[in-house]
Protein backbone atom coordinates (compact mmCIF):
# COMPACT_ATOMS: atom_id res chain seq x y z
CA UNK A 1 0.00 0.00 0.00
CA UNK A 2 1.46 3.50 -0.78
CA UNK A 3 1.98 5.52 2.10
CA UNK A 4 0.76 8.91 1.92
CA UNK A 5 2.99 11.53 0.44
CA UNK A 6 3.91 13.70 3.88
CA UNK A 7 3.91 17.86 2.12
CA UNK A 8 7.31 19.60 2.66
CA UNK A 9 7.61 21.72 5.45
CA UNK A 10 8.64 25.37 4.62
CA UNK A 11 10.23 28.25 6.74
CA UNK A 12 6.37 29.57 6.52
CA UNK A 13 5.52 27.01 8.81
CA UNK A 14 8.30 27.15 11.25
CA UNK A 15 7.97 30.52 12.02
CA UNK A 16 4.43 30.52 12.56
CA UNK A 17 4.96 27.24 15.01
CA UNK A 18 7.87 29.19 16.65
CA UNK A 19 5.60 32.60 16.92
CA UNK A 20 8.40 34.45 15.11
CA UNK A 21 9.10 35.92 12.10
CA UNK A 22 10.41 34.84 8.78
CA UNK A 23 13.36 36.96 9.24
CA UNK A 24 14.35 35.81 12.79
CA UNK A 25 13.99 32.06 11.11
CA UNK A 26 16.30 32.86 8.39
CA UNK A 27 19.19 34.60 11.14
CA UNK A 28 18.72 31.19 12.76
CA UNK A 29 19.24 29.12 9.64
CA UNK A 30 22.21 31.31 8.58
CA UNK A 31 23.64 33.38 11.43
CA UNK A 32 22.28 31.88 15.32
CA UNK A 33 24.22 33.95 17.13
CA UNK A 34 21.77 36.90 15.99
CA UNK A 35 19.42 35.27 17.62
CA UNK A 36 18.35 34.86 21.25
CA UNK A 37 18.53 32.03 23.11
CA UNK A 38 14.82 31.90 24.04
CA UNK A 39 13.95 31.95 20.67
CA UNK A 40 16.38 29.59 19.26
CA UNK A 41 15.10 27.16 21.94
CA UNK A 42 11.62 27.83 20.58
CA UNK A 43 12.64 27.56 16.46
CA UNK A 44 14.35 24.33 17.01
CA UNK A 45 11.35 22.96 18.57
CA UNK A 46 9.03 23.99 15.83
CA UNK A 47 11.78 22.29 13.65
CA UNK A 48 11.85 19.36 15.54
CA UNK A 49 7.88 19.15 15.68
CA UNK A 50 7.31 19.76 11.89
CA UNK A 51 9.97 17.67 11.19
CA UNK A 52 11.50 20.70 8.99
CA UNK A 53 14.69 19.66 6.85
CA UNK A 54 16.58 22.50 4.99
CA UNK A 55 17.26 22.60 1.78
CA UNK A 56 21.32 21.78 1.44
CA UNK A 57 20.66 24.30 -1.69
CA UNK A 58 18.99 26.78 -0.08
CA UNK A 59 21.33 26.36 2.81
CA UNK A 60 23.98 27.64 0.33
CA UNK A 61 22.35 30.21 -1.64
CA UNK A 62 24.19 33.24 0.49
CA UNK A 63 27.68 31.46 -0.11
CA UNK A 64 27.20 30.82 -3.78
CA UNK A 65 25.09 34.11 -4.91
CA UNK A 66 24.59 37.87 -3.67
CA UNK A 67 22.34 38.62 -0.87
CA UNK A 68 20.24 40.25 -3.40
CA UNK A 69 16.69 40.30 -5.16
CA UNK A 70 15.27 42.08 -8.37
CA UNK A 71 12.11 43.70 -7.91
CA UNK A 72 10.87 45.02 -11.39
CA UNK A 73 8.21 47.27 -11.84
CA UNK A 74 6.52 49.32 -14.55
CA UNK A 75 6.51 52.51 -12.81
CA UNK A 76 8.95 53.05 -9.80
CA UNK A 77 7.76 56.83 -9.25
CA UNK A 78 3.89 56.21 -8.95
CA UNK A 79 2.56 55.86 -5.30
CA UNK A 80 0.97 52.47 -5.57
CA UNK A 81 4.64 50.91 -6.71
CA UNK A 82 6.19 53.12 -3.99
CA UNK A 83 4.23 51.52 -1.22
CA UNK A 84 5.17 48.14 -2.82
CA UNK A 85 8.99 48.96 -3.07
CA UNK A 86 9.09 50.16 0.45
CA UNK A 87 7.17 47.15 1.90
CA UNK A 88 9.45 44.94 0.25
CA UNK A 89 13.19 47.09 1.18
CA UNK A 90 11.84 47.16 4.55
CA UNK A 91 10.98 43.17 4.74
CA UNK A 92 14.74 42.19 2.77
CA UNK A 93 16.21 44.63 4.94
CA UNK A 94 14.99 43.16 7.95
CA UNK A 95 17.03 39.15 6.72
CA UNK A 96 19.89 40.85 5.23
CA UNK A 97 18.69 41.50 1.42
CA UNK A 98 19.31 44.36 -0.48
CA UNK A 99 16.71 45.25 -3.58
CA UNK A 100 18.04 45.91 -6.60
CA UNK A 101 15.15 47.83 -8.55
CA UNK A 102 14.34 48.99 -11.94
CA UNK A 103 11.59 50.07 -13.81
CA UNK A 104 10.36 48.90 -17.68
CA UNK A 105 8.10 51.59 -18.08
CA UNK A 106 5.56 49.01 -19.28
CA UNK A 107 7.83 48.48 -22.16
CA UNK A 108 8.37 43.97 -23.44
CA UNK A 109 11.82 44.71 -24.46
CA UNK A 110 12.56 46.18 -21.05
CA UNK A 111 11.25 44.02 -19.18
CA UNK A 112 12.95 40.94 -20.51
CA UNK A 113 16.27 43.15 -20.34
CA UNK A 114 15.98 43.68 -16.68
CA UNK A 115 15.21 40.00 -16.25
CA UNK A 116 18.14 38.80 -18.13
CA UNK A 117 20.14 42.10 -16.13
CA UNK A 118 19.16 40.50 -13.09
CA UNK A 119 19.98 36.84 -13.77
CA UNK A 120 23.73 37.76 -14.78
CA UNK A 121 23.87 39.91 -11.47
CA UNK A 122 23.51 36.58 -9.57
CA UNK A 123 20.14 37.33 -7.40
CA UNK A 124 18.39 34.85 -5.40
CA UNK A 125 15.04 35.69 -6.16
CA UNK A 126 12.64 37.95 -8.16
CA UNK A 127 9.42 40.22 -8.11
CA UNK A 128 7.94 41.32 -10.82
CA UNK A 129 5.22 43.58 -11.45
CA UNK A 130 5.08 43.41 -15.47
CA UNK A 131 2.63 44.48 -18.04
CA UNK A 132 3.06 41.90 -20.68
CA UNK A 133 3.17 37.87 -20.19
CA UNK A 134 6.58 36.77 -18.91
CA UNK A 135 5.77 33.70 -17.40
CA UNK A 136 7.44 31.39 -20.19
CA UNK A 137 10.83 33.80 -19.34
CA UNK A 138 10.08 33.60 -15.82
CA UNK A 139 9.87 30.03 -16.01
CA UNK A 140 13.34 29.56 -18.35
CA UNK A 141 14.86 30.94 -15.30
CA UNK A 142 13.14 29.34 -12.41
CA UNK A 143 14.73 26.28 -14.48
CA UNK A 144 18.01 27.82 -13.73
CA UNK A 145 17.50 27.83 -9.89
CA UNK A 146 16.33 31.94 -9.47
CA UNK A 147 12.30 31.78 -8.12
CA UNK A 148 10.30 34.58 -8.98
CA UNK A 149 6.89 36.12 -7.76
CA UNK A 150 4.49 38.00 -9.91
CA UNK A 151 3.18 41.29 -8.27
CA UNK A 152 -0.03 42.85 -9.03
CA UNK A 153 -0.79 40.15 -11.79
CA UNK A 154 -2.22 36.40 -11.14
CA UNK A 155 -0.46 34.01 -12.66
CA UNK A 156 -2.02 31.43 -15.22
CA UNK A 157 0.32 28.70 -13.61
CA UNK A 158 -0.08 27.23 -10.26
CA UNK A 159 3.79 26.90 -10.83
CA UNK A 160 4.17 30.51 -10.50
CA UNK A 161 3.65 32.63 -7.68
CA UNK A 162 2.03 35.79 -7.50
CA UNK A 163 0.75 38.03 -5.31
CA UNK A 164 -2.21 40.46 -6.39
CA UNK A 165 -5.59 42.57 -5.42
CA UNK A 166 -8.61 41.74 -6.58
CA UNK A 167 -9.75 44.54 -8.75
CA UNK A 168 -12.73 43.39 -10.07
CA UNK A 169 -13.92 44.21 -6.35
CA UNK A 170 -12.56 47.26 -5.97
CA UNK A 171 -14.29 48.54 -9.10
CA UNK A 172 -17.59 46.64 -7.59
CA UNK A 173 -17.07 48.63 -4.35
CA UNK A 174 -16.75 52.01 -6.19
CA UNK A 175 -19.94 51.62 -8.22
CA UNK A 176 -21.49 50.44 -5.65
CA UNK A 177 -21.02 53.47 -3.12
CA UNK A 178 -21.80 55.52 -6.12
CA UNK A 179 -25.17 54.42 -7.03
CA UNK A 180 -26.39 54.17 -2.91
CA UNK A 181 -25.35 58.19 -3.10
CA UNK A 182 -27.59 58.40 -5.78
CA UNK A 183 -25.14 58.98 -8.57
CA UNK A 184 -26.31 57.35 -11.93
CA UNK A 185 -24.07 59.07 -14.77
CA UNK A 186 -20.76 57.74 -14.14
CA UNK A 187 -17.32 59.09 -16.33
CA UNK A 188 -14.63 56.19 -15.85
CA UNK A 189 -11.26 57.82 -16.45
CA UNK A 190 -8.37 55.65 -17.16
CA UNK A 191 -6.49 53.59 -19.67
CA UNK A 192 -5.21 51.45 -21.61
CA UNK A 193 -7.41 48.92 -21.15
CA UNK A 194 -4.53 46.26 -21.82
CA UNK A 195 -2.94 46.95 -18.51
CA UNK A 196 -4.67 44.43 -16.24
CA UNK A 197 -5.61 46.39 -13.23
CA UNK A 198 -7.89 49.31 -15.66
CA UNK A 199 -9.86 46.46 -17.26
CA UNK A 200 -10.28 44.79 -13.60
CA UNK A 201 -11.31 47.95 -12.14
CA UNK A 202 -14.05 49.01 -15.00
CA UNK A 203 -15.27 45.24 -15.41
CA UNK A 204 -16.22 45.77 -11.36
CA UNK A 205 -17.53 49.08 -11.48
CA UNK A 206 -19.90 47.64 -14.92
CA UNK A 207 -21.02 45.03 -12.46
CA UNK A 208 -22.07 47.20 -9.95
CA UNK A 209 -23.94 49.39 -12.54
CA UNK A 210 -26.32 46.28 -13.99
CA UNK A 211 -28.12 46.74 -10.74
CA UNK A 212 -29.54 50.26 -11.47
CA UNK A 213 -30.74 49.39 -15.27
CA UNK A 214 -31.05 53.55 -15.55
CA UNK A 215 -27.43 54.10 -14.72
CA UNK A 216 -24.98 54.93 -17.29
CA UNK A 217 -20.74 54.88 -17.65
CA UNK A 218 -18.93 57.06 -20.00
CA UNK A 219 -15.77 56.22 -20.73
CA UNK A 220 -12.88 58.84 -21.25
CA UNK A 221 -9.52 57.56 -22.26
CA UNK A 222 -6.37 58.69 -20.11
CA UNK A 223 -3.49 56.34 -21.19
CA UNK A 224 -0.96 58.88 -18.91
CA UNK A 225 -2.97 58.50 -15.89
CA UNK A 226 -1.49 61.20 -14.76
CA UNK A 227 -1.94 64.64 -12.51
CA UNK A 228 -1.65 66.54 -15.85
CA UNK A 229 -4.20 64.03 -17.65
CA UNK A 230 -6.71 64.94 -14.72
CA UNK A 231 -6.64 68.59 -14.95
CA UNK A 232 -7.37 68.45 -18.87
CA UNK A 233 -10.58 66.41 -18.22
CA UNK A 234 -11.51 68.39 -15.05
CA UNK A 235 -11.57 71.39 -17.44
CA UNK A 236 -13.21 69.70 -20.06
CA UNK A 237 -15.80 68.44 -17.97
CA UNK A 238 -16.47 71.71 -16.44
CA UNK A 239 -16.83 73.13 -19.51
CA UNK A 240 -19.84 71.07 -20.57
CA UNK A 241 -23.41 72.48 -19.70
CA UNK A 242 -24.80 70.76 -16.83
CA UNK A 243 -27.50 68.97 -18.55
CA UNK A 244 -24.28 66.93 -19.98
CA UNK A 245 -21.70 66.12 -17.60
CA UNK A 246 -21.69 62.96 -15.33
CA UNK A 247 -22.49 63.08 -12.24
CA UNK A 248 -19.98 60.88 -10.54
CA UNK A 249 -16.11 60.59 -11.50
CA UNK A 250 -14.49 57.33 -11.30
CA UNK A 251 -11.03 57.63 -11.69
CA UNK A 252 -8.23 54.77 -12.06
CA UNK A 253 -5.94 55.79 -9.79
CA UNK A 254 -5.25 59.12 -7.09
CA UNK A 255 -3.69 61.00 -9.12
CA UNK A 256 -6.15 61.40 -11.77
CA UNK A 257 -8.77 62.14 -9.58
CA UNK A 258 -7.08 65.09 -7.48
CA UNK A 259 -5.74 66.57 -10.91
CA UNK A 260 -9.93 66.48 -11.74
CA UNK A 261 -10.87 67.80 -8.39
CA UNK A 262 -8.37 70.85 -8.61
CA UNK A 263 -9.83 71.37 -11.89
CA UNK A 264 -12.74 71.80 -10.85
CA UNK A 265 -12.45 73.43 -7.73
CA UNK A 266 -10.21 76.26 -9.79
CA UNK A 267 -13.31 76.21 -12.54
CA UNK A 268 -15.48 77.43 -9.53
CA UNK A 269 -18.65 76.17 -11.59
CA UNK A 270 -18.78 72.85 -10.95
CA UNK A 271 -18.77 71.72 -6.86
CA UNK A 272 -18.08 68.79 -5.50
CA UNK A 273 -19.44 66.70 -4.35
CA UNK A 274 -22.58 68.56 -4.60
CA UNK A 275 -22.81 68.59 -8.38
CA UNK A 276 -19.90 65.88 -9.16
CA UNK A 277 -18.66 63.32 -7.24
CA UNK A 278 -15.09 61.76 -7.39
CA UNK A 279 -13.61 58.67 -6.31
CA UNK A 280 -10.12 57.91 -7.05
CA UNK A 281 -7.77 54.34 -6.39
CA UNK A 282 -4.52 53.46 -4.56
CA UNK A 283 -5.71 55.90 -1.92
CA UNK A 284 -2.07 57.17 -1.51
CA UNK A 285 -0.98 58.95 1.80
CA UNK A 286 -2.05 62.49 0.50
CA UNK A 287 -5.57 61.60 -0.94
CA UNK A 288 -7.38 61.85 2.75
CA UNK A 289 -5.02 65.38 2.87
CA UNK A 290 -6.00 67.16 -0.53
CA UNK A 291 -8.37 70.36 -0.47
CA UNK A 292 -11.39 67.92 -0.66
CA UNK A 293 -10.41 64.72 0.68
CA UNK A 294 -10.66 62.08 -1.54
CA UNK A 295 -13.16 58.62 -1.65
CA UNK A 296 -10.44 56.02 -2.76
CA UNK A 297 -10.11 52.61 -2.55
CA UNK A 298 -7.07 51.12 -0.99
CA UNK A 299 -5.52 48.26 -2.95
CA UNK A 300 -2.49 47.94 -0.98
CA UNK A 301 -2.77 47.63 2.70
CA UNK A 302 -0.49 47.30 4.76
CA UNK A 303 1.78 44.30 4.55
CA UNK A 304 1.62 43.67 0.59
CA UNK A 305 5.02 44.79 -0.35
CA UNK A 306 5.90 42.45 2.66
CA UNK A 307 3.78 39.47 1.60
CA UNK A 308 5.43 39.67 -2.01
CA UNK A 309 8.76 39.51 -0.26
CA UNK A 310 7.48 36.37 1.98
CA UNK A 311 6.55 34.31 -1.13
CA UNK A 312 9.32 34.79 -2.69
CA UNK A 313 11.62 34.15 0.49
CA UNK A 314 9.90 31.08 0.67
CA UNK A 315 10.55 29.58 -3.10
CA UNK A 316 14.29 30.87 -2.28
CA UNK A 317 14.42 28.45 0.58
CA UNK A 318 12.60 25.40 -0.91
CA UNK A 319 15.03 25.52 -3.96
CA UNK A 320 13.75 25.29 -7.30
CA UNK A 321 10.16 23.94 -6.94
CA UNK A 322 7.26 25.92 -5.91
CA UNK A 323 5.92 25.05 -2.21
CA UNK A 324 2.43 23.70 -1.59
CA UNK A 325 1.78 27.07 0.48
CA UNK A 326 3.14 29.34 -2.80
CA UNK A 327 0.06 29.21 -5.25
CA UNK A 328 -1.37 33.03 -5.34
CA UNK A 329 -2.09 35.64 -2.84
CA UNK A 330 -5.39 37.72 -3.15
CA UNK A 331 -5.36 40.81 -1.34
CA UNK A 332 -8.86 42.47 -0.69
CA UNK A 333 -9.08 46.35 -1.08
CA UNK A 334 -11.43 48.73 0.54
CA UNK A 335 -13.15 51.58 0.27
CA UNK A 336 -12.57 54.83 2.05
CA UNK A 337 -15.12 57.06 1.72
CA UNK A 338 -14.67 61.12 2.28
CA UNK A 339 -15.74 64.04 1.05
CA UNK A 340 -15.48 64.09 -2.53
CA UNK A 341 -18.27 61.56 -2.79
CA UNK A 342 -20.02 62.23 0.63
CA UNK A 343 -23.85 61.95 0.52
CA UNK A 344 -25.60 65.11 -0.77
CA UNK A 345 -27.98 65.61 2.55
Amino acid sequence: MDTPRRERVGVREVALAAGVSLGTVSHYLNTPDRVSEEKRARIQAAIDELGFVRNSAAGQLRNGRNALIGYLAPEISTPYFGVVSEGVERRASEIGYSVLIASSHGDLDREVSYLDMFEQQRVQGILVAARHDIEEKLADIRERGIPSVLVSRQARTTDQPSVTVDDVRGGELVGEHLLRTGRRRIAFIGGPFAIRQVAERFAGLQQAMRSVPTSSIEVIDSPNRSLEDGVRIGRMLADRPASERPDAVFAVNDLLAMGVMQALVSEGSTRVPEDLAVVGYDDVPFAAASVIPLTSVRATRAGYGEAAFDLLFEQMTAGQRPTATSSHLVFQPELFVRASSAPIA
